[in-house]
């Protein structure tokens, strides 16, 4: 018997293989996906903008004339949460947008709420409800793009 620790006659080693790497592929954004981070962060700039404005009007009147405000009777309270709304749906047009795993399920979650909520309290089946469907669907199918 051989000793382990002993080369064995005959083979000859050369190199060792590479050490294995992580790869920093990332598969292509869907443009469902790109179109809807889009739309989220329309929605989220427009909400953090109209939040900020009306929060400036009422604590400085002067700074920000009343024509540029998109809510009008709104308290300052409701205001701040939409500022901070408006920031947290920033944040997730930019993680879908980066194809984070978490904002995929956050969406796919919110749409399925709007799902059941249109199914169960909406009485019909309406536009909105078949359209929520449609995404809902093909966040599912695209779902292998997000890690």
């Amino acid at each position: 018997m051989t000793d382990a620790t002993e080369p064995r006659e005959g083979v000859e080693v050369r190199h060792l293989p590479t050490a294995w790497q992580p790869s920093h592929l990332r598969p292509k954004l869907p443009i469902g996906a790109g179109i809807l981070a889009i739309a989220i962060a329309v929605i989220g700039l427009v909400i953090l903008i109209s939040g900020t404005l009306f929060v400036l009007n009422y604590y400085s009147p002067g700074l920000v004339p009343s024509s540029l405000l998109i809510l009008h009777s709104f308290d300052p309270i409701g205001a701040s949460i939409l500022v901070i709304l408006g920031a947290i749906l920033l944040g997730l047009a930019s993680a879908l947008w980066d194809q984070e795993r978490w904002a995929f399920y956050t969406t796919l979650g919110v749409v399925f709420l709007g799902l059941v909520y249109e199914f169960f309290l909406g009485g019909s089946v309406t536009y909105l409800f078949l359209l929520l469907l449609v995404l809902f669907i093909y966040l599912l199918a695209v779902r292998r793009h997000f890690f």
